[in-house]
């Protein structure tokens, strides 16, 4: 009895199922990282709205701008 011949389909519907898994993978590291990016963005936002506040009560200290604006 000869053996099987090799099925090329189920040999390419495996590669594409393994690409796909790494394509997952990947996609799910790119969400984590743009995440922690969106969450450290926010931070410094905040961080230069509070400078921008410090800022302005430093001018109005020095008489560097009227004390109504």
């Amino acid at each position: 009895m000869e053996p099987d011949p090799p099925n090329l389909v189920l040999d390419l519907l495996r590669a594409i199922r393994s690409d796909i898994g790494s394509l997952k993978a990947d996609g799910i590291e790119i969400k984590e990282r743009l995440g922690l990016l969106e969450g450290q963005s926010a931070s410094i936002s905040r961080r230069v709205d509070r400078m921008a506040g410090d800022v302005e009560v430093i001018k109005r200290r020095l008489d560097l701008v009227d004390a109504g604006s």
